[in-house]
């Protein structure tokens, strides 16, 4: 007989569709318009789908305890401060950062087209989320672009030689289109894990990998407790000082040169505001005399694909393949979430004003 007394339980998987038909009517319950109720879900079913978790439904009971405080403001829109033709300054004014990014990226896209480069420096926005979705904003409109994040005022990684936690999880992002195949991109944190990851692996109760995390007297540790019950630990900057070197630039670049703010202690967040400062670096690949770019890049690909595997290796992925994988996956056996997490997405749905009668109905329907 086989025990499975310590076998873990199975997590419900929810079909795309629907999930976002939930997100959505939770947003226009909030008081969202159907449009930026749109933008929402479709930004965070798509972080699911693409893998990223920790960017994805998830982070609903944030955004609407920060709605609570007062912090996160529904309905609002990029407000470009500066025009300096192939420079945009734009103000985010906590608006939801799935709305204001996008369009600020719109108008970074727009404006790349006509001079063949645009910076736009986002700044005040509330969450922008997977910063990999709007580098394949501009991947779609046939742009490279490249993007430096700082996550102001929420100090979570210690710097490289440091014990307590001064610095975001700052992410950098870039991409590259390539015309009839999937734009290459690159998306991560600068923290080994990101922030969100480790509250999954919390309410899933496990452990995350090595390295990850260390407690709040500088001990390393496995248990994500650690950033989310007090005493709090730190995340550490992946790859020692270049990933504290690169998390630096992106305070610097997204929080200062945007006309938005960096961490320190006169800016650090007592609420559940997550706020976004953005340098988003956007170039039509046909401004530069390059005539052979795409068959330079496409030969460096499969040079590097076909390198002997290392023990223990399926394939080597390029950039942005991972994610495509897991896509296909998702979008064919739905996307899991785990009970924890859908027990706090139901506590903020009934937060904002859905009856338990329609939050029934929707668990009923996703279950």
């Amino acid at each position: 007989m086989t025990d499975n007394s310590t076998a873990q339980p199975v997590t419900p998987r929810i079909p795309a569709d629907q999930l976002h038909a939930y997100v959505r009517a939770i947003w226009e319950q909030a008081g969202s318009t159907p449009r930026e109720a749109e933008l929402v879900a479709d930004h965070l079913v798509a972080a699911n789908l693409t893998g990223h978790d920790s960017h994805g439904v998830g982070m609903i009971p944030r955004y609407v305890a920060s709605l609570a405080d007062g912090e996160l403001q529904l309905n609002l829109h990029a407000d470009v401060v500066k025009d300096a033709g192939a420079v945009l300054t734009v103000e985010g004014g906590r608006g939801f950062g799935q709305v204001v990014a996008f369009e600020a990226m719109e108008q970074g896209i727009e404006r790349a087209k006509r001079l063949g480069i645009c910076a736009v420096g986002l700044r005040g926005a509330h969450h922008i989320g997977r910063i990999g979705h709007w580098a394949e904003q501009c991947a779609r409109a046939g742009l490279v672009s490249f993007h430096f994040v700082n996550v102001a005022g929420d100090p979570l990684v210690a710097p490289f030689g440091g014990a307590d936690r001064r610095i975001g999880t700052n992410p950098f992002c870039a991409a590259y289109p390539r015309p009839g195949k999937p734009p290459l991109v690159l998306d991560f944190a600068t923290s080994t894990v990101a922030y969100g990851k480790t509250r999954v692996a919390y309410n899933q109760g496990k452990q995350v990998q090595p390295g990850a995390l260390i407690d709040h007297e500088g001990r390393a540790t496995l248990e994500p407790k650690v950033m989310h019950e007090a005493p709090f630990g730190s995340l550490t900057p992946f790859g020692g000082h270049k990933g504290f070197g690169l998390a630096a630039m992106c305070e610097i670049f997204g929080g200062a040169l945007s006309g938005g703010f960096t961490t320190h202690s006169t800016t650090l967040g007592t609420t559940n505001a997550i706020i976004n400062c953005m340098l988003s670096v956007i170039i039509d690949p046909a401004a530069f005399d390059a005539p052979d770019a795409q068959a330079e890049a496409d030969a460096f690909i499969d040079w590097v694909k076909a390198s002997p595997l290392a023990a223990g290796a399926d394939r080597i992925y390029e950039p942005g393949e991972p994610e495509r994988v897991t896509r296909a996956q998702r979008e064919a056996e739905g996307i899991p979430v785990d009970a924890a997490t859908w027990a706090q997405i139901l506590a903020a749905a009934l937060a904002v004003g859905m009856s338990a009668e329609e939050a029934g109905r929707w668990s009923a329907r996703l279950q």
